[in-house]
């Protein structure tokens, strides 16, 4: 069966994972991260998405943005990895490519899933052991949002906005549920929609979005359909 164009669908947030070849690490220092994290926030700029989390594990990493046009977000994923593969290869005198095949992302309804997704990616650190708390991870949108370092690449989204009327008031309202944690459905279901490309979000919002796009955005119902019974005397 062939295989769904990636959806896309501007002004809704998205979440993005990029995996390296092989779970390969694709960063090796510090240098490479502050490169990577660079180039990821001049790229947003120029393709007009704004970024509203992201993480930098050794082997991968995760975006949420939201994109502006149904073109930017690839245009900004080929971008970066024009930019970093060669400088990665240059520096650890490697050839190929970086990458475990395309990239993965999938459309989120925002009140529902923007701040559940942000707090996915941000405590993502804390779940492979790095860390034990997700403020201690540098390379991510954490201390951004819960105030200790201010990172004038976030866009912070609405639904974060949403959360207090100051500063203050956001972020410790952020930081509480960073502290509430996720369960492990919500981790496996943002990871497995996002892994094979389905929306996420209230049936209404993926009927919305199917009209928008002419397509399925969620996987067919398993079975035939049941056919109608003849009445019974």
């Amino acid at each position: 069966m062939a295989r769904l164009p990636r959806l896309v669908i501007p002004h809704h947030p998205h979440h993005v994972i990029q995996r390296g070849i092989d779970c390969q690490a694709i960063f090796r220092d510090e240098e490479d991260y502050s490169v990577f994290l660079n180039w990821l926030g001049e790229a947003s700029r120029q393709f007009k998405l704004a970024l509203h989390a992201y993480v930098l594990m050794p082997d991968h990493v995760h975006f949420l943005l939201t994109p502006s046009d149904a073109v930017g977000l690839g245009r900004m994923m080929q971008w970066i990895g024009r930019q970093y593969v060669p400088y990665f290869n240059r520096k650890y005198g490697r050839s190929g490519t970086l990458w475990q095949g395309r990239f993965r992302a999938t459309v989120l309804e925002a009140e529902s899933f923007a701040m559940l997704c942000s707090r996915y990616i941000e405590l993502h650190p804390v779940r492979s052991g790095l860390v034990t708390e997700p403020e201690e991870y540098v390379w991510s949108s954490c201390q951004h949002h819960i105030g200790i370092n201010p990172n004038p690449q976030i866009v912070d989204h609405a639904t974060y906005w949403s959360l207090g009327n100051t500063p203050f008031q956001r972020e410790a309202a952020y930081r509480a549920l960073l502290e509430e944690g996720l369960t492990a459905a919500e981790i496996e279901g943002l990871t497995e929609g996002t892994l094979k490309g389905w929306a996420l979000g209230p049936d209404r919002f993926k009927a919305s979005l199917e009209k928008q796009a002419g397509r399925r955005v969620q996987p067919a119902r398993r079975g035939r359909p049941v056919k109608n019974q003849p009445n019974s005397i």
